[in-house]
Formats: C-alpha cells, structure tokens, sequence
C-alpha cells in the first residue's frame, strides 16, 4: 500500500528531504549540503549535478530513519529556490560563466550578476512588469537569461534547456519537459491568467525573441498539484525509489512554505485572504492571497493560480535577513563565525541587556536592512543598508547593541511592507511565520510586537516541506485537491499575541525608520 510521501526543499546552502504520512506528520527527515561558489561579489553559481545527488543522498537517508521502503512512497515533491540551470541541447550541463568546467551551470536566486539588465526590463515600462511590481528584479530569470545571452553568446547559442531549480528536478526525474505553473508565473514573467500567456511583444523588447526557443519552454503548464509523471529507472535507482513513484509539480521554496502553514484555509476564501505568510530563513518572503487582482509597486504579482486554483498570489520580500544578522556578526571584530550556539549567546546576552536598561537599550541605534537591496516596498535591487548612531564600541555588547537594532529593522521592514499591501487593499490580520527564523526568539518577539498582528507557528519541524508533501499528496492520489490535502494535512499552531505596553515605543521606532529611509534618499539625491 502506498501511503506515504516524500517531499525534497532545496534551499540556497543544502537539500532536505522528509518523509510525511497521511496526517501530515514527518517520520523521518534529513539533509546534505550542495556546493556553491562566489567567483565574484555579485555572482553565485550551483552544479546541478551536486544537486541532484544531494537530493538522492537525502532522500535515501530519510526513507531510512522513516523506515520507508520504496513500495509505500506514492509521490515525491519537490520545492526549490528561483535558481536559473542551464543545460545544452543533449540535456548536459552549460557553465553559465563560459570556461571549461561546464558543471557550474547553475545562476542562484541571489546572484545579482544582472543588474543592469533588470533596470533595461524596468525601463521598457512593458504591461507585463504590472505582475511584477512595475520593476523588475535581477533574482527574476529573464534578467539572468538577459545577461547570459548578452555576455556568455557563446554558451547561448549553445543552450538548449533553461530550467527554473524546481522544474529542473522534475526533468531529471521523469525526464518530462513539463514545467511547473508555480515557477513559471511567478519567476518566468509568464502570465497564467491570459489566453497566449508569453507575451511576445516584452520578449521582443528585452532582447529575448528566441527564448522559448533556445530554452525549450512549453506553451503550456501544469496545475499546482498536478503529476508531472513517474521516475524513470535511472532516478528511481538513485533515489532509492521505484518506477511506480509519481512526482508532483515544482514548487517556489517560499510558496511551499505558504501552502504549509495557510493551505487549511484553502477552502474558506474569506478567511484565507486575511492570512499572511512569512516565510523566513536566509531571506525573507511575505506572500497573501486574494481572489481578485490587486496591484501595487514594489510587490512581486499578482499571480494567477501560482499555487492555489482560482487565487491570485502577491508576494513581499527582503532580500536578506538571517544572511543579515549572520553578515552582522561575521564582520564585527567580537563576533566570529555566525553558529546557532553563536546566535543563541548573542540573543541570551541582549534578553539580560534589555532587561536591565528597558527601552534605553540601544535607543540610538538605527539601521536600514537593505544590505542587500530593498525587495520589496521600493523594489530597488541597487538600495544600500545604513547604519547610524555607532560609537567606538567593538566591545561583545557593542556587537550585541548592533544585532538587537538590525533585527528590529528587519521586523520593522516587515510592518512597512503590511501596510503597503493594506493600501492595495488586503485586509491582513494574522501572521504565519514558518522557516528558520522559528528559532529565532528575539525575531519571533519582534514579529509580533512590530507588526501588532497575531504570529501563529505552526506545530511542525518544516512547514515548507509540508507544503510541499500537501501538492505530492494530492498528485499521487491520496487527497482530491489542495483544500482537502491542507486542511487534512496541517498539523496545528501556536498562537502569540502583540505585547501592546510596547506599542507606543515600536511605533517611534518605525517613524523613526522612515525617516532614514527619506534621508537615504535625501543623501543620495545630492550632486
């Protein structure tokens, strides 16, 4: 009997794979690294191949703890971040750089190599950009398939497949073309919603005629939820699955997160669209949905149908967050390597800190997070990050002051981004937060004071690979669709509540916020 499901998250750093039941419970889960390189500061490249056998070694690791033989698996599912793989026309792997070591054939989601190429898509001012927050982004890939037909020709012409990271797995195991509606609405510019959903004119504008071509991209996709096929023997051999495995469509990291802790809602429109999503680790996204289009600036969407049938999806972002407060404590001369031991003693130290000084702790202090790049409200991928009130302090509780007042900065970046999806018209109460930042005490806190909206956890381990085992349920036959598979899957919460004594100090804090933005702007606006 089958009765049990394998989901794969392939996150910027490692592969994880959990084995779920029925129930939506996780018996088994385990992980392995995949290499990345830096060959310079704005570039960041994967081997797909790395990271398929990465996926295989985690998933054979966790049918074991799960004590899962290969009969009982009904479906894999796979979510992936918005990585750009390239490959040739024989299907082999296409160095995205040029050279002779073709296994770097892979741009990752925060590569931002493309720049330049994502201000020239900004600058057509095309009406497809609408879905996109009136700008385009470099972790998108038309600005990275930009870049590669305009400095590597050579391995352009050469291509033959252009795989977002998801859909890539589900090629190399059922060696199916199909792409996933998720990956391709969301990060493809392709408009699920119209009756010729590649909008030729845009493609003519940025330069990208022979895209659909040279990439092998259909016309077509398929449904969140929808099977994409069965593993072929190779994969079935190297998973340590069989033949009789389907899988399931690719899905967006962060969306699978948000099926995970909001597909219960699925079947109760009214009060899915007052739920928001926030899933959070190395960046941070903000995703809601709606049943109608509602457009607004810097905010990636509206997608249609981009994981729920009928539902438009919007998503918020920032560009980093947990790679934030690791840059925070990597680069002060107190801080040393960012380990979960070395963020636990950072936030012990600010709870006795806080404690003792109140509200005094570290008050002028302030800092923008767009280290990075502001994703979302501005959209502006070239932002700076600032910090302003420093003192001659290289002191352990200098670095201490320092995390404290960047970590509030990226839970006031959060209330920001609330209130400008409020002004495009969503009505938003409840925050689900889901990611690595559950472990995160002093983030959790400021969640929910910052914002003063209810934070609910959700009583599992991993819900981005929940959200991922709720589409391979229902593709591998053991739920009717999404609703039922969420509702029937999601394994319940902890609810916290905003501390109001602190409200009036967040709210000074978040003017204060503001203003530094204004004066960012203000500074850089000078000849």
């Amino acid at each position: 009997m089958r009765d049990l499901i394998v989901a794969v998250d392939i996150g910027t750093g490692s592969a994880r794979a959990g084995v779920f039941d029925r129930s939506g419970m996780l018996l088994g889960r385990s992980e392995h690294p995949i290499a990345m390189r830096r060959p310079s500061a704005n570039h960041a490249e994967h081997d797909s191949e790395n990271i398929w056998q990465a996926v295989c070694v985690a998933v054979k690791a966790a049918c074991t703890l799960a004590g899962a033989s290969a009969a009982r698996i009904a479906a894999l599912g796979v979510d992936a971040t918005c990585s750009l793989v390239v490959r040739d026309t024989a299907g082999r792997p296409l160095a995205v750089s040029g050279g002779e070591d073709a296994r770097w054939d892979t741009i990752v989601w925060l590569d931002h190599r493309a720049l330049a190429e994502a201000d020239l898509c900004t600058a057509t001012q095309h009406p497809v950009l609408a879905h996109s927050g009136r700008a385009m982004s470099p972790e998108m890939e038309m600005p990275k398939l930009m870049w590669l037909k305009r400095h590597r020709p050579e391995q352009w012409a050469r291509a033959g497949y252009f795989f977002d990271l998801a859909d890539f797995i589900t090629w190399r195991a059922t060696g199916s073309n199909a792409r996933s509606r998720c990956t391709m609405a969301a990060k493809w510019n392709y408009l699920a919603h119209e009756e010729h959903p590649w909008n030729a004119s845009f493609l003519k504008a940025i330069g990208l005629e022979d895209v659909r071509e040279r990439g092998s991209l259909p016309e077509e996709t398929l449904a969140v939820g929808s099977a994409v096929g069965r593993l072929t023997a190779c994969a079935a051999g190297d998973l340590g699955l069989d033949t009789d495995c389907v899988v399931a469509t690719g899905l967006i990291d962060a969306y699978a997160g948000t099926l995970g802790v909001l597909g219960r809602f699925a079947g109760e429109p009214q009060k899915l669209e007052r739920q928001l999503a926030l899933i959070g680790g190395t960046s941070s996204c903000i995703v809601a949905f709606s049943r109608t289009e509602k457009f607004g600036f810097g905010m990636w969407g509206p997608y249609y149908e981009a994981v729920l049938p009928g539902f438009w999806l919007v998503e918020g972002g920032q560009s980093a967050t947990g790679a934030l407060l690791d840059h925070i404590v990597r680069a002060h001369s107190a801080g040393g390597e960012p380990t979960a031991a070395n963020h636990a003693r950072i936030i012990a130290r600010i709870r006795e800190m806080r404690e003792k000084e109140g509200e005094a702790f570290a008050a002028r202090l302030h800092v923008l997070p767009d280290f990075h790049g502001n994703r979302s409200p501005f959209a502006d991928p070239h932002a700076l990050g600032v910090i302003s009130g420093l003192a001659l302090d290289a002191s352990f509780d200098g670095l201490c002051r320092l995390y404290w007042r960047t970590s509030l900065a990226i839970a006031l970046g959060i209330r920001h981004i609330i209130e400008k999806l409020g002004e495009e018209g969503y009505s938003l109460d409840t925050l689900h937060v889901a990611g690595g930042h559950v472990r995160n005490p002093l983030l959790m806190e400021l969640y929910r004071d910052v914002t003063g909206c209810r934070v609910v956890v959700p009583d599992t381990s991993d819900a981005v690979l929940l959200g991922t085992a709720m589409v391979a349920a229902v593709a591998g036959g053991m739920f009717p669709d999404l609703p039922a598979a969420g509702s029937g899957m999601y394994p319940g919460g902890i609810e916290g509540l905003p501390d109001a004594s602190r409200k009036a100090g967040y709210d000074r804090d978040y003017r204060r916020f503001l203003a530094l933005h204004r004066h960012r702007a203000e500074l850089e606006a000078i000849d």
